[in-house]
């Protein structure tokens, strides 16, 4: 996220008073890739030890610690014991300088993955309509079916899993190798931007995401590559809105500040 994004002045006053409260583990790892991004470090780069990234993040050495090992769950650094914290290597290293780089707390950034999702997905989406075996339309399928069963029980961490799958499945069913890469590594960034950008929570509807994964199936069932990919498009756009608002809404919360209930402990 850039500077001039982040201070709550520039939100209306009602939009400040609706804001969610924003944990501390999720405000440190959106400061710590900011850090990252204004060094201008890349894969291998070794980052300060834990107080000093404490000091220049301005937060907790605990809460930073919480930060740093969600940030090293997701791929994004490397914990090395008795050696430091490194930016991660991505694991696709054609892509390595722009996914090393990518803030999932910053509303253009994310944008540009969206735009990013609609052009490969919707590419996807029209070639397993012509090119997917019976075998993995039913992957497809089954991953559809748990999406939409999860909708109905309200249990987001059952429908992120099947909500990825969904998407992988298709991404396999194209018949492209390449395709199939870019699938999995947007599917990672998207990880991340649910885990910091919105803290493990579900934008928008879960109901409306589980209707739109059985619309596509059915396109693709059918054999109907231009419905497919319009169907893929669409659902990325309403993805997309909602996550946007989201992120807006969690950058105008009050920050865990020195002072929060999150800030550094001094002693």
């Amino acid at each position: 996220m850039t500077g001039s994004s982040r201070p709550a002045s520039a939100a209306s006053d009602s939009e400040a008073e609706a804001a969610p409260y924003r944990p501390g583990y999720e405000v440190a790892a959106e400061r710590i890739l900011e850090y990252v991004a204004r060094q201008g470090m890349g894969p291998g780069d070794r980052l300060p030890t834990e107080k000093d990234l404490a000091a220049e993040v301005d937060m907790s050495r605990t809460v930073v610690r919480e930060g740093v090992k969600i940030l090293s769950a997701l791929g994004r650094l490397s914990v090395e014991k008795g050696r430091g914290i490194f930016v991660a290597h991505p694991r696709n290293d054609l892509w390595s300088d722009t996914f090393s780089r990518f803030l999932p707390t910053d509303p253009s950034r994310v944008g540009e993955l969206f735009e990013f999702r609609r052009f490969t997905e919707a590419e996807t989406s029209g070639l397993a309509a012509t090119r997917a075996t019976p075998v993995q339309l039913r992957a497809i399928r089954e991953a559809a079916q748990r999406s939409a069963e999860a909708a109905e029980r309200d249990d987001y961490e059952s429908f992120s899993r099947a909500d990825a799958e969904f998407h992988q499945a298709i991404g396999a069913a194209a018949g492209n190798a390449f395709l199939s890469s870019l699938v999995d590594a947007i599917q990672r960034l998207q990880r991340q931007v649910t885990v910091v950008a919105l803290a493990d929570s579900a934008p928008g509807s879960l109901a409306v995401a589980a209707e739109q994964h059985l619309a596509i199936l059915e396109a693709i069932g059918a054999g109907e590559q231009e419905q497919a990919a319009d169907l893929m498009a669409r659902h990325i756009d309403t993805t997309e809105l909602q996550v946007q608002r989201e992120i807006r809404n969690r950058i105008f919360a009050a920050p865990a500040g020195p002072d929060g209930p999150d800030g550094p402990d001094r002693a």
